[in-house]
């Protein structure tokens, strides 16, 4: 039997002043918060990518965005679609091809393949698996998607800290998995970090 292929998605936004980071933006400036959207989500499609364990695919917003060409080559890029976060992120597990699924942000900076590497593995042995934000939401959210896709984004809370509790409490009939937490950078302090080049 052929192994089912892997699926890496990375949403991400179309990397315009006034469109990525608005809470960074407040604290630094919108030129700044945009600096600093493109370069991660730039090493971040360089990190992860090309690696030949699983098939990345970017998913974009406005849908409209798909055909920028501000996106690398090399991959597949679709619209989000409509509706909020929760509706856009099942729609991604839905429509998908068969196998596993990991869906990640793209402004987390020290996200590695060996992070993602891991929720696949995770994936292995339960039915979903989320990595933790330091900021209570997170910054992976991956489904084995068999039997069936179960609808886990309903009624959360989205771009607050009760975004995982509201997204793991549907999942109670699920065995989950836990990869590494990460930081968001939303902050000014978390911001000058990633500037000097350190851990954020």
């Amino acid at each position: 039997m052929t192994a089912m292929r892997r699926w890496l998605v990375i949403m991400a936004k179309q990397p315009r002043a006034g469109r990525v980071k608005s809470r960074l933006a407040r604290k630094i400036g919108s030129p700044e918060a945009t600096r600093f959207y493109r370069v991660t989500l730039s090493r971040l499609l360089r990190a992860v990518s090309k690696d030949p364990r699983w098939t990345t695919v970017l998913a974009v917003t406005p849908d409209n965005a798909a055909g920028d060409p501000v996106w690398a080559d090399g991959f597949s890029v679709i619209g989000q679609g409509s509706g909020d976060l929760g509706v856009r992120m099942q729609h991604i597990m839905t429509a998908l091809p068969p196998g596993p699924v990991n869906v990640i942000g793209s402004d987390i900076p020290d996200i590695s393949p060996s992070h993602i590497e891991r929720a696949f593995r995770l994936l292995g042995d339960n039915d979903a698996v989320f990595g933790p934000a330091r900021d209570g939401g997170y910054w992976l959210v991956g489904l084995k998607r068999r039997p069936h896709v179960p609808r886990i984004f309903e009624r959360a809370r989205w771009s607050t800290k009760h975004a995982l509790k509201d997204t793991l409490r549907n999942c109670r009939r699920l065995s989950v998995g836990f990869a590494d937490t990460l930081a968001d950078v939303d902050r000014r302090k978390d911001w000058r970090k990633w500037r000097r080049g350190d851990p954020v």
